[in-house]
């Protein structure tokens, strides 16, 4: 277990391998636990770094004001700027991919390129049960029997899942993909019924030029631990792919992809 101190509170990573550093971000369910597998199968290409956010994991709780999105995302520059991180790749997913997403828009030069999985790229894209049910129900509906989701929730702090849910009734993350100048990769389960993915028109013209979608078919809101093999082939071929290339990537046996 490894930490550091932000603000006299306990922020709790993990960090595995060598190379160029990835910083994994969870979702609204869960903890850093989710990303092992992930982080085993890139380990030896890359140092990875899973983070939890405040008030969740072995994080410290805080103050719901600490559980807004910008709280949240600047717990993200104080954990690199505490390891002396000058320039990651991030992997986010639901909650986690609006904080790097955030993130990588106020910190651009600290970001190499971004993967937001089932990202919420506005509030009306988030189911309104996520909202309505208790903790409890939220993991029996999701969790879908995955430990590392399972066990985890009771561990987070409820107003941590609230008030970010809150704070998302009034985000739009298309600006901050406007802001963007790095390869941005979008990823959903098409069977995702937490989030649902952004239609075509709320992409258009060249601002979004760096922005790339992938609809992973017959996965829902956890691909990475639904189909570990077809997630991580994903994860590679964007993280070694030029930025020129992220349009005409090879089809994989392991995953298909479908772009805009």
């Amino acid at each position: 277990m490894s930490a550091i101190v932000v603000d006299n509170e306990i922020v709790h990573y993990e960090v595995l391998g060598r190379g160029p550093g990835i910083v994994f971000l969870h979702g609204w369910l869960g903890s850093w636990r989710y990303w092992v597998r992930t982080m085993q199968a890139v380990s030896s290409r890359y140092r990875c770094y899973a983070v939890d956010l405040w008030g969740f994991g072995d994080t410290s709780h805080r103050t719901p004001t600490e559980y807004t999105l910008d709280a949240q995302a600047d717990l993200v520059l104080q954990f690199l700027d505490s390891l002396g991180v000058a320039k990651v790749a991030l992997v986010g997913h639901a909650l986690g991919s609006a904080v790097a997403l955030r993130f990588a828009a106020r910190n651009p030069d600290y970001v190499a390129r971004t993967m937001c999985i089932s990202l919420p790229l506005a509030g009306a894209t988030i189911n309104p049960r996520m909202k309505q049910s208790s903790l409890s129900d939220a993991n029996l509906w999701l969790a879908n029997g995955y430990s590392e989701v399972r066990d985890e929730t009771a561990r987070l702090d409820p107003k941590a899942y609230s008030t970010s849910m809150t704070d998302f009734e009034s985000v739009d993350l298309r600006r901050d993909l406007v802001s963007i100048p790095q390869p941005t990769l979008l990823v959903h389960g098409e069977g995702d019924q937490a989030i649902a993915a952004p239609r075509s028109s709320w992409l258009p013209g060249d601002d979004f030029n760096h922005v790339h979608r992938v609809i992973i078919p017959e996965l829902g809101h956890y691909p990475m631990l639904e189909d570990p093999t077809k997630f991580n082939r994903l994860l590679l071929d964007f993280l070694t792919s030029a930025p020129d290339e992220l349009e005409s990537l090879t089809l994989k046996e392991e995953w298909k992809r479908r772009v805009r």
